[in-house]
C-alpha cells in the first residue's frame, strides 16, 4: 500500500481519538496522570490512551522535547536507539527507534513516518510505520508495527500543559497476559512521568545545547536528506514473522520490576 502523508483530517481525528474517552477503560488514575485501554477485535493489537498534566511546563517545551532526538538520549533509559532517517516534507520524515522489552521478551524497533502540526495552542505529532529499502528488519530484534501513535499536547495558560500520548501497535507476537497488565499498570505511567521531569531539565539542557537549533520549527535547518514517498510502503503486521512469547513467565522480572517503581 502506498504511503499516505497526514493530511489536517487526519490530525482532526487523532486529536478527537485522543479527547473522546467513549469504549476506554480507565487502568489507571493517580496523581496527574490517567491510562485507558481499549480491546480490539485483534487480539494482538495493543491500543493504550495516556494523559499526563504537566506544571510548569509549557507546551511549547513539551513540543520540543517530543521532537529533539539528541536530548531523547538523555532521558529515554527504554530506548536502544533511535535517529531520523529523512525528510519527506517540510512538517514530515522517517525515522528508526529500537527499544528495550522487559527481560525475557525480545527487543522490538520500528521504522515510521511522524508528521507534526502546530493548530492554535495545541501541537500535534503523529507516526505509523512504514517499509524503507534501506531498512529491512534485522535479526536481533523483532520489528514491530505502529498502526496509529501521537501525541496531542495542550496549554493550559502560561505555565502550564497536558499531554496526551495515544499508541496503537502490532508488537508482532502473543504476549503473555501479565505483559500487558503491567505496561498499563506501571509501564505507561512511568514513562509520562519521565517525559515530565525531561521537560523540567530541558530549557536548561538546551541553553548549552545549539540553543537555536530546532528544525522541527525552522524548515530551513533541516540537513536530512530527501525521500520520495513513492519509495516507502505501509509496513503491515502480516508481512513480519509473528514471535510466540505467550508463555514466557514473569518470574525472571521481580527485580526490575521493582525497579520501574521509581516515580
Amino acid at each position: 500500500m502506498p504511503v499516505q502523508i497526514p493530511d489536517d483530517t487526519d490530525f482532526s481525528s487523532f486529536k478527537d481519538q485522543c479527547e473522546n474517552h467513549d469504549g476506554w477503560t480507565a487502568r489507571y488514575n493517580k496523581g496527574s496522570v490517567t491510562v485507558w485501554c481499549r480491546d480490539e477485535e485483534c487480539k494482538t493489537v495493543q491500543k493504550l490512551k495516556m494523559r499526563i498534566v504537566c506544571k510548569d511546563v509549557t507546551a511549547e517545551t513539551l513540543y520540543d522535547v517530543l521532537h529533539d532526538t539528541s536530548y531523547r538520549k538523555k532521558w529515554d533509559s527504554n530506548m536502544i536507539d533511535t535517529h531520523d532517517i529523512g525528510r519527506l516534507t517540510v512538517n514530515a520524515d522517517v525515522g528508526y527507534y529500537s527499544w528495550k522489552c522487559p527481560s525475557p521478551l525480545k527487543n522490538r524497533d520500528f521504522v515510521t513516518m511522524r508528521s507534526w502540526l502546530p493548530l492554535g495552542k495545541d501541537y500535534l505529532i503523529i507516526n505509523y510505520s512504514v517499509k524503507h529499502p534501506q531498512y529491512p528488519p534485522k535479526k536481533d530484534y523483532v520489528r514491530g508495527v505502529s498502526l496509529l501513535t501521537g501525541y496531542l499536547i495542550q496549554s493550559n495558560g502560561t505555565n502550564s500543559s497536558t499531554l496526551y500520548y495515544l499508541t496503537q501497535v502490532d508488537p508482532k507476537g502473543s504476549l503473555p497476559k501479565w505483559v500487558v497488565n503491567r505496561v498499563s499498570q506501571f509501564v505507561a505511567p512511568k514513562a509520562m512521568k519521565k517525559i515530565y521531569k525531561a521537560c523540567l531539565k530541558y530549557p536548561d539542557w538546551k541553553r548549552k545545547h545549539n540553543p537555536n537549533l530546532k528544525p522541527w520549527m525552522y524548515p530551513e535547518q533541516n540537513t536530512l536528506p530527501c525521500i520520495n514517498v513513492a519509495d516507502l510502503m505501509i509496513q503491515r503486521a502480516d508481512s513480519l514473522e509473528n514471535i510466540d512469547e505467550s508463555t514466557l513467565n514473569e518470574e525472571k522480572q521481580v527485580q526490575h520490576h521493582s525497579d520501574d517503581e521509581e516515580t
